[in-house]
């Protein structure tokens, strides 16, 4: 049988010769053949196993520490399981999708959700943390309450190996009962009739060496609550002196000029931010309409754009070490280095000739450059058709129905699946492609319990948002071609249209009075501050 591991975890559970642990992995083998790679300190370590006829499996895999693995007991022999692997836009809202579809009371399936974290976060509000503007639990609510007046089921744990078994066809001695296995990290092992893969992607920080000892990745809720408490940190230290805080973002599309924006309002005339990207412009993939608007919000707050360069390396400024002197054209402060403080260095190549080679000094590296999905490769096996078919960025490939190609019962979405939209592009790993698949995911798989055709997946761009600041953001609407809403329009567009896809209607009205009650007492403050100064110049 074939298998390929999904982990985010440096050991594997142990699984001792002939254990009752693999025979229930692997119900089918007869003799198997075992081949795994190890990437980076055994981040990730992936199998992949084949069938011959024989004596019965003999599969040695031995850790230091022993535990007993345990078979999740379904509440209903009889009904379908779905286990979803991943809890953001793909696993979280393909879940509430089944709940929402009626069925008949012999095949409403019984749904599983595993998240390796006990929230879920709405990725596309992390900034507003920065800003103070949202609270975190607002965009960060909990699985167990979001799920409360469902039938779906939450497990907070790790995927560690997948077992497809849905290969082996429906007939014959090797027919498969069931469509799989699925091992996670606390040993628990659950058996499913249908898979959904949502298990994301995390920054991408090996490429360049130092980033990923020094630089801060803003990916999850964790990252976005590190990087305050660096910034509050920064803050508190830099109170009262006349130095200015330094702050480099690493890369400049949506992400990255979106906290360049959020951190160079939030630290005003405290701080200076260097926006770097190797592009010669800024979000060059967006329109030109939310280009423009941010080009002069950062303008505004004086972001200074390090535009046509990468870097090259980041290190840290020794204890003795003296700080960098910048060029003529971008000569700054001399700051030395504090040994109660880490500064880093930045080295800069240029990407395009004519540029000279540059070198800044920063106390905040944010990396917003690249992003690597959880799904690890794997060597081929003997037999290939037992693998899930990957692309090179480690994609699990997908039919128009999101399933799998050559696993009718495992679908993939957001960034773990790789599709192309009606041009051949690939489709982008945003919330709204995630989000929009979910709904088709969620339709598809009632359609296949219930042996109904299958819809294929249309993605339907409908614009682009982009946070600008407390009080800024930007909307390019793809039903009204050139029409961009910007300022303070822009950001109540952009936060009436997010609150709406906020995952269940009770949270969304909890959000809903939160924000109508934050937003009543900054009009009353606004409203204060100005009579204040009326009545004081009169």
């Amino acid at each position: 049988m074939a298998s390929i591991a999904l982990s985010a975890s440096a050991a594997l559970l142990p699984l001792k010769r002939n254990s009752g642990a693999w025979s229930k992995l692997f119900p089918f083998s007869s003799k198997s053949y075992l081949s795994f790679k190890t990437c980076r300190k055994n981040r990730f370590i992936s199998f992949a196993a084949s069938n011959s006829s024989g004596r019965n499996g003999d599969l040695v895999v031995t850790s230091e520490d022993e535990s007993a693995s345990q078979t999740y007991a379904w509440p209903d022999k009889k009904k379908p399981r779905i286990c979803i692997l991943g809890g953001g836009f793909g696993g979280l809202y393909t879940a509430l999708r089944l709940e929402s579809l009626v069925w008949q009371d012999d095949k409403k399936p019984q749904v599983l959700l595993v998240d390796q974290s006990e929230r879920f976060v709405f990725k596309p509000m992390l900034y507003e943390l920065l800003s103070g503007e949202v609270d975190a639990w607002e965009i960060a609510p909990r699985f167990a309450d979001l799920l409360a007046n469902t039938g779906v089921q939450f497990f907070k744990d790790r995927v560690k190996l997948l077992c497809p078994s849905d290969h082996l066809g429906v007939n014959g001695p090797m027919a498969c009962t069931h469509g799989g296995t699925v091992l996670l990290e606390s040993g628990l092992i659950v058996e499913y009739d249908w898979l959904v893969l949502s298990l994301g992607a995390e920054p991408k920080l090996d490429v360049v060496p130092g980033a990923a000892e020094f630089a801060f990745p803003f990916s999850t809720l964790e990252d976005a609550c590190r990087v305050d408490r660096k910034l509050s940190e920064l803050e508190r230290r830099n109170f009262g002196k006349d130095s200015l805080i330094r702050v480099a973002v690493v890369g400049c599309g949506y992400s990255g000029v979106e906290l360049a924006a959020t951190v160079s309002e939030r630290l005003e005339e405290k701080g200076i931010v260097q926006a770097i990207n190797v592009e010669t412009t800024i979000c060059p993939t967006g329109t030109p309409g939310n280009r423009e608007a941010a080009l002069k919000v950062l303008s505004a707050r004086k972001v200074q754009l390090v535009l046509g360069y990468f870097v090259r390396c980041i290190r840290r400024v020794g204890e003795f070490e003296a700080s960098v002197k910048q060029p003529e054209s971008r000569a700054i402060p001399n700051i030395a280095a504090d040994k109660n403080s880490d500064k880093y260095i930045l080295e800069l190549q240029p990407a395009i000739k004519g540029l000279e080679s540059q070198i800044f000094e920063a106390d905040l590296v944010l990396w917003t450059v690249g992003s690597k999905p959880l799904l690890p490769h794997v060597e081929p096996p003997n037999n290939r058709f037992h693998d899930l078919p990957l692309n090179a960025r480690g994609q699990a490939e997908t039919d128009e129905t999101l399933r799998v190609k050559g696993h009718p019962r495992i679908f993939a979405l957001g960034d773990s699946s790789a599709l192309r939209d009606s041009s051949g592009r690939p489709l982008p790993a945003t919330a709204q492609v995630a989000f929009q698949q979910a709904d088709f995911a969620g339709w598809n798989l009632w359609a296949a319990i219930n042996d109904r055709p299958l819809l294929p997946f249309r993605f339907q761009n409908l614009g682009e948002m982009m946070i600008l600041g407390r009080n800024d953001a930007a909307v390019s609407p793809s039903f009204v071609e050139g029409v961009t809403l910007d300022g303070p329009i822009g950001h109540s567009a952009r936060k009436l249209a997010y609150l709406i896809r906020l995952p269940t209607d009770e949270h969304r009205l909890k959000v809903g009075v939160s924000w109508l009650t934050k937003s009543a007492i900054d009009s009353v403050a606004l409203l204060q501050s100005t009579l204040t100064k009326v009545f004081s110049s009169s």
